[in-house]
């Protein structure tokens, strides 16, 4: 049982320079008995309120110097205060504000809401046990216009899709990684230095002056990951789904226009998806 969506924003102030991190926060945790689903009895219950409250009560004290720092400082005041407390698991995620830029100098107090792919983390720890830390990032909506196809599928009698070699790639992106077990990892470091997200788009994308192309969008997942797992050691295990949104050029004969892919209209539900887990063959047989 826990809190969910616990959202407030920290601001950090270096004198005339503010600091802004605006969260969403979901704790959850687990007992050594189960006596207040079995009998009623809630002698050993810490009441969600008194979780968010704690909760913002960290943020206050400590600050929030990483996601994942904030989500292991939560996992480890609950584990080191409440003795009943077996297992806990702590959602992040960050609200994507960036600083504002006025001919290229940076703003130090203003901001703005940059949609461009939401970072969140994980910790959970369980008594006695590892303190295990994940992190990723989602809503990050891609697309190209080309470079993409889809050919040589398994076909029967109730196939009707034609084979493309020329197509819109589009999709809804999540990707969720694990560090292993916690270790003093610079966690903004290998964020920014790393450049996870840049990954992502590289590996979609190709070059920018040819692109490369896709067979499908199952290869595509493959290739982010590969490039993740080849450029940033500290990632032992990455998930990746990939929420698929179609176009089809719409038929203008009847206005007497002929569209060669220049008008398109999206495909409605259901939409396509394909997910991957890769890791590391060390971690795996760990």
């Amino acid at each position: 049982y826990g809190k969910n969506t616990i959202k407030f924003l920290r601001l950090h102030r270096e004198g005339k320079k503010h600091f802004v991190k605006e969260v969403e926060v979901c704790t959850h945790l687990r007992l050594t008995s189960a006596q207040e689903y079995l009998d009623g009895n809630n002698s050993l219950v810490i009441p969600t309120d008194t979780i968010k409250n704690i909760v913002l009560v960290l943020a206050k004290k400590k600050g929030i110097p990483t996601l994942e720092q904030f989500a292991i400082d939560i996992c480890k005041h609950f584990m080191t205060t409440f003795c009943q407390v077996v297992y806990v698991k702590t959602y992040v995620q960050e609200v994507p504000w960036q600083r504002l830029h006025e001919n290229g100098v940076p703003h130090i107090h203003s901001f703005i809401y940059v949609p461009d792919g939401i970072r969140f983390c994980e910790a959970e720890q369980c008594r006695n046990g590892p303190l295990v830390v994940f992190a990723g990032i989602k809503d990050l909506k891609l697309m190209k216009t080309t470079q993409s196809g889809f050919e040589g599928f398994f076909k029967n009698e109730h196939t009707t899709l034609p084979e493309r070699n020329d197509r819109i790639l589009c999709g809804e992106l999540f990707c969720k990684w694990s560090y292993g077990e916690y270790k003093d990892f610079d966690f903004d470091c290998i964020w920014y230095t790393n450049k996870i997200r840049e990954c992502i788009l590289e590996a979609f994308s190709g070059p920018p002056d040819c692109g490369e192309y896709s067979p499908s969008y199952q290869k595509t997942v493959n290739s982010i990951q590969m490039l993740i797992l080849s450029k940033v050691s500290q990632v032992q295990v990455i998930e990746v789904v990939l929420n698929n949104t179609f176009y089809n050029v719409l038929d203008m004969k009847n206005l007497g226009l002929t569209n060669d892919k220049e008008v398109l209209v999206p495909v409605e539900a259901p939409y396509g998806s394909c997910a991957c887990t890769l890791g590391r063959k060390k971690f795996l047989e760990a």
